[in-house]
């Protein structure tokens, strides 16, 4: 006679998210403003760009005018 064996399947549940909905506000806000504050490298180069057209395209320093623009950019935000 063959054996036969009984299979126990467990339910395994999980525990829902905690947050509640002001917490998720919050963060999504705070979050969005980080995102708002932060200063890409192609707007530096434009900036950067537009200090050299400013000075008639004439020869300078391109590191100077890459701090400058990104001190603009920087104070204005």
């Amino acid at each position: 006679m063959a054996k036969t064996t009984k299979h126990t399947t467990t339910k395994k549940t999980t525990t829902p998210a905690t947050a509640t909905v002001g917490q998720t506000i919050k963060a999504v806000s705070r979050a969005r403003a980080e995102v708002a504050n932060t200063i890409t490298e192609e707007q530096i180069r434009r900036r950067a760009y537009e200090i050299y057209c400013a000075r008639g395209c004439r020869p300078g320093d391109p590191d100077h005018d890459w701090h400058q623009a990104e001190a603009e950019l920087r104070n204005t935000r």
